[in-house]
């Protein structure tokens, strides 16, 4: 099913330098310990549009859900609507050349709650110096709940793969784990096979550090 919610006016190139000039001056100095009402408000609000799109039809073995969004949907958004068919994930694993803090802070709080059993984490070399307090967060997250490893190496793979006791699952996003307010596109695929690809090709990543 593809879906293609609005489009966006091109910006200029002035305007991308402007927006490219913002990204790399806001890097985040200190830890996250709280969800901001920005970001509870965005994510709702991903969420929602996610789910309108969706109409709540089930997802079922064989299936494949395609996406484009206009920078209204974000990646995190499409493992929630996977939560909402199957609340406890007794495996997964993400992929993301970066990400923000506020999502390394949410996918704590499910490996606290027990959503989460085992999770194993992905990321580009860039990460562990150009976001250097994500990754304090991610490592901290990782060594406190035991949940698996955190691995880097010259990754730009945007993926989610996992499972639970109802199905088993690969989302494919353009998309880092983060608020990205740019065209992007997905798809949520129901099928052991490919989560399965995807798995067996992470496990046999050795880590840069």
């Amino acid at each position: 099913m593809d879906l293609n919610f609005e489009t966006q006016e091109p910006t200029t190139n002035e305007e991308e330098k402007k927006s490219v000039k913002r990204e790399g001056s806001h890097r985040r100095t200190t830890a996250c310990t709280t969800f901001s009402k920005q970001y509870l408000y965005r994510r709702g609000f991903s969420e929602a549009r996610l789910l309108e799109a969706m109409r709540l039809e089930p997802l079922l073995p064989g299936q494949c859900w395609h996406f484009i969004t206009a920078g209204d949907v974000d990646s995190l958004s499409f493992l929630k609507v996977v939560l909402l068919h199957q609340p406890k994930l007794h495996y997964i694993l993400f992929s993301t050349w970066c990400m923000a803090a506020e999502d390394i802070l949410q996918f704590g709080e499910w490996l606290d709650q027990g959503v989460i059993e085992k999770l194993d984490c992905y990321v580009g070399e860039i990460f562990p110096n150009q976001y250097r307090v994500e990754w304090r967060m991610l490592n901290e997250m990782v060594e406190r709940t035991k949940c698996g490893r955190v691995a880097v190496f010259r990754n730009h793979s945007k993926i989610y793969a996992g499972w639970g006791d109802k199905f088993h699952f690969a989302i494919e996003c353009s998309a880092n784990i983060n608020t990205n307010p740019r065209t992007e596109q997905g798809s949520i695929t129901i099928d052991k096979g490919l989560c399965m690809f995807y798995k067996e090709y992470f496990d046999g990543i050795k880590s840069f550090v």
